[in-house]
């Protein structure tokens, strides 16, 4: 699927709740779904900067998609980065860049967030972001 198509989806599942916090509660249910990363990669570098609680993002190029992996020490935040990763991961570099993250508008969850948290989102999707520069330079050489 594509990370358009990814998006589509996530926001036709998210429109069959009514309210929030049913709203969160599917997302810290995505949060319990997330693939445990490896404790090798709990790194401080691997660490997010400007999220309020722990988030660690790892990449790994496998063919010519990125695989991600993540967690978090916060439930919520553990959500929000598996439906990141799930539009992201097993990509390709160049898809990841010119992608817009329109499905984090349109099914409201950044102004459903904590101004800390809603920084924190910005900040996950710029490492993923990074990642997939880093990543694209690689396969370019």
């Amino acid at each position: 699927m594509t990370i358009k198509e990814i998006q589509e989806e996530i926001i036709d599942e998210f429109s069959m709740f009514d309210d929030w916090m049913d709203r969160y509660e599917y997302i810290i249910e995505l949060g319990k779904s997330l693939p445990i990363i490896e404790d090798t990669h709990k790194l401080d570098e691997n660490l997010i900067k400007g999220c309020q609680s722990k988030v660690w993002l790892y990449s790994e190029l496998d063919a010519d998609k990125i695989k991600f992996t993540a967690d978090s020490d916060a439930i919520l935040t553990k959500g929000i980065v598996a439906l990141l990763l799930r539009v992201f991961s097993e990509q390709k570099p160049a898809d990841i860049l010119t992608a817009e993250t329109t499905f984090i508008d349109q099914i409201g969850l950044k102004e459903h967030l904590s101004p800390t948290r809603a920084n924190g989102l910005v900040s996950m999707v710029k490492q993923i972001k990074l990642y997939a520069i880093a990543q694209q330079t690689k396969l370019q050489n």
